[in-house]
């Protein structure tokens, strides 16, 4: 065995995507105790940054030391308790999961159910709540990586609202690549990925709870069924003036990319973000037309970072073989389709640093190619 050095792609499916250099290099800084002065300075600058990208001053907003389903699980286990009510929007895969974390920390879960590829449906939602007086959250996905839609997170969290109910939105594939305004929309619990449009390494999980949730996790009336996950200690070592106390060793390293990547967005700015990733989206679709190929989801709900591209016939029964094709000759990777779309479409991906014209090129050019 020697040391591992693989050749580089061009990751264009739907997560990891490919990060830029000054994110790489700062993952080689010399590492240091997860106590020191330094690195603490170093947490609560990344929690400002992260409370930037998620448009909130909730002061609870920082990175859980595990990928973007341990954030789905830290705001599921925070905040639901055996017997509470939680209406789950399932349209893909990622509001299944859902489904399946409310089941495991012990609550009933009611269904609001929409085709893959459409949005969540604000008049079912409302309809459900208004049959279910009782629920206590609503929990939906913003940017369903499955599928390339984005649903009404503004619609959505006013019903709660109106409902008294707290959200939880999975906005793992939209944060810094469309708008996402946590305390503009009122939400009350986010969880994120590092390895989408932050364009950082997998492993992190940036979250953000509001101080209505911060008081409904005080007033349970049982234990949070996970340790690690359980926020009223994790808070502890991600708050305090200077010292912190001793919660899990962080991930240092993996730290200071999550650092330099939200430094990049800062640099380049959130709106300037998501119009990059809108003006690469539409030279990305131009492209496919001409390929003959169309896109699953309807313009007005597509995610402009993850393009789902419809299969033609004629092609799906190769589909498999076309991405390996791409992969091993031209060191591109896009994603399979999962669940009810696997086999039927291929998933796209145009995530922060990789939202980019010479990725967009690279893409079209292969897949002409191989097409």
């Amino acid at each position: 065995m020697n040391s591992f050095n693989p050749n580089f792609k061009t990751l264009m499916g739907p997560g990891p995507s490919n990060i830029d250099p000054r994110v790489l290099q700062a993952m080689s800084r010399p590492i240091i105790g997860h106590l020191d002065p330094q690195f603490i300075d170093l947490m609560d600058e990344i929690k400002a940054l992260l409370r930037y990208a998620y448009q909130t001053e909730n002061a609870l907003t920082f990175p859980v030391s595990a990928p973007g389903s341990a954030g789905m699980e830290t705001c599921f286990a925070n905040l639901v308790e055996p017997g509470d009510k939680v209406l789950v929007c399932v349209n893909g895969v990622f509001g299944g999961r859902m489904k399946e974390n409310v089941i495991r920390c012990g609550g009933e879960a009611v269904i609001v159910e929409d085709a893959w590829g459409t949005p969540v449906s604000p008049d079912k939602v409302e309809d459900a709540l208004k049959a279910n007086p009782d629920v206590k959250i609503l929990a939906f996905v913003h940017a369903e990586t499955s599928t390339g839609v984005c649903s009404d997170g503004e619609a959505l969290a006013k019903l709660a609202q109106e409902h008294d109910c707290l959200t939880i939105m999975d906005c793992v594939t939209s944060l810094a690549g469309v708008p996402v305004m946590i305390d503009d929309w009122g939400i009350d619990a986010a969880y994120s990925g590092s390895q989408k449009c932050l364009s950082c390494p997998p492993g992190l999980s940036p979250v953000t709870f509001s101080e209505r949730a911060i008081e409904h996790i005080r007033k349970r009336n049982t234990p949070i069924q996970s340790w690690f996950l359980d926020l009223s200690l994790v808070m502890d070592y991600w708050s305090g003036d200077g010292a912190r106390s001793y919660h899990h060793t962080a991930p240092i390293n993996a730290m200071y990319a999550l650092h330099e990547s939200l430094l990049l967005v800062r640099e380049e700015g959130l709106e300037a973000a998501w119009a990059r990733h809108k003006q690469h989206h539409a030279a990305l679709k131009a492209g496919l037309e001409k390929l003959g190929l169309s896109l699953l989801v309807e313009e007005p709900y597509r995610l402009p970072q993850m393009n789902s591209v419809l299969i033609p016939d004629a092609l799906k029964p190769r589909e498999a073989d076309i991405r390996k094709t791409l992969l091993a000759e031209y060191n591109l990777e896009i994603g399979a389709g999962l669940g009810a779309l696997a086999g039927k479409i291929w998933r796209i991906g145009l995530m922060g640093f990789g939202a980019s014209e010479e990725n967009v090129r690279t893409c079209l050019n292969a897949l002409e190619e191989v097409l």
